[in-house]
């Protein structure tokens, strides 16, 4: 059984207000969760349907039944548990290596993907702007699918953030040089933009250099692409010369 203050608690955690005054955030399924039980977070507590888990302790664990987990579950179809962790202290920046900069993304789907294809190609640091959407929104924890407890991220002021780094700025842009005949480094920043209005005007005059991914259809009607799956492409050709 779920009590009524912990119902109103968890469910409270879907708003971010609420998840910076507890400091907590919860995450739900089984991969997920796994995942942060095997990396730093720190567990409050786990509710589960199932008699899994066995390496949390029973303080830790409750077993309740599907229609309290309903009550609690941000999914229109619940899974078979959720979990509450801490939200840990923000690392320090990465100051080298390859770093993604993501500009107003709003989607969480987006952000989660996003930390999803970082782990994939290896990049540590995401540095986003305030604007951003929160990375503990429970739509964002559930498409990382895991790698949030490999990916470091930080909002920061953005414009500040690129003024003061000494790595090359990278923008994608409609206009930019064709990324497949670009000679890319294999350190620098890349700044991702909103999916409606691109990278803001403050940060686009400190970008050094516009790439752009092409477009190869006969009529050039598309307009853009998912900022998910231009982080994609371009991550891909940022990596393509390790392969």
């Amino acid at each position: 059984m779920v009590s009524k203050n912990q119902i109103k608690l968890i469910t409270s955690l879907q708003q971010k207000k609420y998840r910076i005054s507890h400091q907590l955030f919860f995450a739900e399924g089984v991969k997920v969760i796994q995942e942060l039980l095997d990396s730093n977070f720190e567990l409050e507590h786990l509710y589960t349907t199932q008699y899994d888990f066995e390496e949390v302790s029973g303080i830790k664990k409750s077993l309740i039944h599907e229609n309290d987990l309903k009550k609690i579950s941000a999914l229109a179809t619940p899974n078979s548990c959720l979990a509450v962790f801490k939200i840990p202290q923000e690392k320090e920046i990465a100051t080298s290596g390859l770093i993604i900069a993501l500009d107003d993304i709003r989607d969480p789907g987006n952000l989660g993907t996003i930390l999803r294809l970082c782990d994939w190609f290896g990049v540590r640091q995401v540095v986003c702007s305030k604007e951003t959407v929160d990375i503990y929104n429970p739509k964002v924890v559930q498409a990382t699918m895991g790698s949030i407890t490999r990916v470091n991220v930080a909002y920061v002021d953005l414009e500040h953030y690129i003024a003061e780094t000494d790595l090359t700025v990278f923008g994608t842009f409609m206009d930019g040089e064709n990324i497949y005949q670009s000679n890319l480094p294999q350190q620098g920043v890349i700044i991702m933009g909103n999916e409606a209005n691109g990278i803001s005007e403050g940060v686009e005059e400190l970008i050094e250099k516009r790439i752009s991914i092409p477009r190869f259809g006969d009529l050039q009607k598309t307009e853009s692409l998912n900022v998910a799956t231009a982080t994609a492409i371009v991550l891909s050709e940022f990596k393509r010369n390790l392969a």
